[in-house]
Parts: C-alpha cells; sequence; structure tokens
C-alpha cells in the first residue's frame, strides 16, 4: 500500500472509530508548562500514555507506549534546552529516561517513568526561570567542556571562544558554579573515566590516555585523588558488587 492510501485509510478508521490524536495546541501547552518549570499546569495537563488519543506507533501496547513515551521525552528536552537549560544537562537527563523505559516491561513501570521525567524536567526549569541557575556565558562554557572532554580544553581556549577575557570567564565560572574552571574539568573528566571503567573494557592505561592526561602516573593520582581509589582498584570494587547484587538476587528467587 502506498503511503497516499494507507494515510487516507488510517484518517479514515481513525475519524469512523473515534480514535484522533491528542490536539496539537493542548501537547505545546505541555511541553511549555513543563519548560516554564509550572510543576501545577504540568500536573493538570498530564495524560497518561496509555490511554486513547495517543496514536498506534505498534500492535504491541507496551512498545506503542515506549515508542510514545521516546517521542515526548526529545521533545520536552528541546524545549528545555531553548528556555535555558544547559543542552548537555538536558540530553543527559533524556538519555537516563530512555535508558530507563528501554527495560521497562509494563505500562505501570512506564508511566511511573513518565511521571518522574517530566516532574524532573519542570524542578530543573522552575530553577532555571527563578534566576538562580546560570548565565549564558557560563551555560556555553558549560556545553564546551562537554564537547570537549574527551579531548581536553584550556581555559584561555574556552574564553577566546566566548569572546571574554580568561580572567573574567575563569571568576563568573567560579561565583556561578562554585569552583574553578580546571576543577569542573577534571571533575568531568574523572567522572568519565568512572563509567568507562564501569561500562567499557578499555584498560586504566588507555582510558588515561584517550582522556588526554599527561600521563598513566597523572592519571592515576588524579583519579585516586577524587575517588579515594586507583582505577584498578575502581574497576575491581564495581564489578565485586555488581557480583555481589546478583548473587544476593538469585538467593532471593532461591528462597520464594
Amino acid at each position: 500500500m502506498s503511503i497516499n492510501k494507507e494515510l487516507s485509510y488510517r484518517e479514515f478508521v481513525q475519524r469512523e472509530n473515534g480514535l484522533l490524536h491528542s490536539p496539537y495546541e493542548k501537547e505545546l501547552e505541555f511541553y511549555s508548562a513543563v519548560s516554564a518549570g509550572d510543576i501545577e499546569r504540568v500536573k493538570e495537563l498530564y495524560t497518561p500514555l496509555a490511554v486513547e488519543g495517543y496514536g498506534k506507533l505498534s500492535r504491541d501496547p507496551i512498545r506503542n507506549i515506549k515508542y510514545h513515551l521516546v517521542i515526548t521525552i526529545a521533545l520536552i528536552a528541546r524545549f528545555c534546552i531553548e528556555a535555558g537549560m544547559p543542552m548537555e544537562t538536558s540530553y543527559t537527563i533524556s538519555d537516563i529516561y530512555i535508558n530507563r523505559l528501554d527495560t521497562a516491561t509494563s505500562a505501570e513501570q512506564l508511566g511511573q517513568i513518565h511521571r518522574e521525567m517530566f516532574l524532573e524536567y519542570a524542578k530543573r526549569m522552575r530553577k532555571v526561570n527563578s534566576g538562580d541557575a546560570y548565565s549564558k556565558h557560563v551555560i556555553m562554557c558549560l556545553d564546551l567542556i562537554y564537547e570537549n572532554i574527551y579531548k581536553g580544553i584550556q581555559v584561555q581556549e574556552l574564553a577566546e571562544k566566548l569572546g571574554l577575557t580568561s580572567q573574567y570567564l575563569s571568576k563568573l565560572f567560579k561565583k556561578e558554579v562554585g569552583v574553578t574552571i580546571s576543577e569542573y574539568i577534571m571533575a568531568r573528566r574523572i567522572e568519565a573515566a568512572e563509567n568507562m571503567l564501569k561500562f567499557s573494557e578499555y584498560s586504566p592505561l588507555d582510558i588515561g590516555n584517550y582522556l588526554n592526561f599527561s600521563s598513566h602516573s597523572h592519571f592515576i593520582s588524579s583519579f585516586k585523588k577524587h575517588t579515594g581509589m586507583t582505577p584498578k582498584q575502581y574497576r575491581e570494587n564495581f564489578f565485586r558488587m555488581k557480583w555481589n547484587e546478583g548473587r544476593e538476587a538469585g538467593h532471593s528467587e532461591d528462597d520464594d
């Protein structure tokens, strides 16, 4: 069936059965309320994804909800970026919730993820709109740091890209974020290293090189300063914890 024939057929069936999509204006109002941080209005406009009116994207009801939830998360993330949330923060929150819904197996779990997601965004946007959020230059600086976290970037480079002096940017960043740019960059690099140690098979040497540490000893000392463990100890400890969790879960199942 061609797209035109299928379109005409589906529109006819939906009209005949009263299965029309939710009004576009209502969707926009919901997304706008989230990006404005209007938590009360968001709760009023909230409609569970399992109800009629969201369109049929899959014959499987759970997969259908998942598809709609991915679309909802993606749109909210972009509305919030336009309204002032740091780009990387918004996209990372989006990734977290999409990863969660990917493993969900029931409509109840997906409904809970849906509610948690839009309230998380709304609460953060309330802070953004209250004036407690970062200034435009600091937001742009944070985005540049995230974009270059694996390549490395210096304070002078950040200032030049933003058209500011390094002294002014450093003072502004420390005032708003609470740490120096160098401290913030190091914390993000260590955070990236932690994730690579937990979720990849790269060796600590490769990870240090990938994150542009000047030497392997520098990587080890910096990592230990932030986490209290060497990279090797951190990885071993993580896998020991995961193994114990799996073992305890297995025992619980046996006891049931």
